[in-house]
Order: structure tokens, then C-alpha cells, then sequence
């Protein structure tokens, strides 16, 4: 009868395990899905103005000043690698991480999606080396994949760089 009840214990751990869920703020980068968790994210904000940084690597795309804030602008595309077929307008993802504020210019804004651990699997081989080296990891929704950013990896990126 104990080993029931332990199974039962181990079942119910595990039940608990898979419906654990996280959020994540979607966009869109030459047509396929990204998130990043919603805890990180501050605002989600149209293209702006922006004040280029002479001599900075292409994948800093300059300043934004946001209500009195300086955020320097990430472009995804451009540390990803896609820079065919450009959009006319980047939305802005605010991100403020250890004090300054980031933005991450992507294609397309999606919406809030909530998923849930078990639908998690590690970046796929098949991703290329550079981008993979700023993801969390999948997660199988509906009909397609939700790629992961792992925010801190991309923000170690760029202070190695400087």
C-alpha cells in the first residue's frame, strides 16, 4: 500500500511540475514567433526617434529617448543576422535590466502568451550558432514554436563587447 501512496506522491509531483506556466511578451522576427518573459519586459512602445552612436556595431541602432529616459536600441535583425527584406518601422521592447533600459527593436508585436513547462524542449540544434546563444530555449504552442530569448545572455553580449 506505501508504494501507492508514493507513486501517487511522485504523480502528483509531477502533475504539479508540468502545469507550471510562464509569460511571455511575443513578437515577430522575419516571420517567426520570439518571446521574452513578461517580468522583464516594461513597455512595449511604436517606432521612435532615435539618435545614432557613431562607430557602434550595426546591431546598436542607437538612443531613444523615453519620457526623460535614455534606452539604448537593440536591433534584433541585426544581431540575428536578418537583414533582408527590413521593415519600414521596428516596434520597441523595454526591457529595464540592472538600471538602464534596454529596447529591442523587433518586426511585429504579438500578445501575451502563457505556456506551460511541459511544452518546453531545448534549443533545437538546427538553430544557428548565433542566435542560439541568446535563447531559453522552445516551447511547442498550437501550430508553431515559440523561440525563448534568454535577455541576460544578449545583455552579457554587449557588455563584452564594450
Amino acid at each position: 500500500m506505501s508504494s501507492n501512496l508514493e507513486l501517487s506522491n511522485s504523480e502528483q509531483k509531477n502533475s504539479i511540475l508540468h502545469t507550471e506556466t510562464k509569460q511571455f511578451s511575443s513578437f515577430y522576427l522575419d516571420n517567426k514567433l520570439y518571446g521574452i518573459e513578461v517580468n522583464r519586459v516594461q513597455e512595449v512602445v511604436r517606432s521612435m526617434l532615435m539618435t545614432t552612436i557613431p562607430l557602434a556595431p550595426d546591431y546598436v541602432r542607437g538612443l531613444i529617448n523615453l519620457r526623460g529616459q535614455v534606452a539604448t536600441a537593440i536591433g534584433l535583425r541585426h544581431l540575428f543576422g536578418f537583414l533582408d527584406a527590413m521593415p519600414n518601422e521596428f516596434i520597441n521592447i523595454v526591457c529595464k535590466l540592472d538600471g538602464m533600459l534596454i529596447s529591442f527593436q523587433v518586426d511585429e508585436i504579438g500578445d501575451v502568451i502563457e505556456v506551460s513547462e511541459k511544452d518546453y524542449e531545448p534549443t533545437p540544434q538546427t538553430v544557428p550558432e548565433n542566435i542560439r546563444e541568446y535563447m531559453l530555449g522552445v516551447y511547442k504552442i498550437s501550430n508553431t514554436l515559440l523561440s525563448a530569448l534568454n535577455v541576460d545572455s544578449i545583455i552579457k553580449f554587449l557588455n563584452k563587447k564594450n
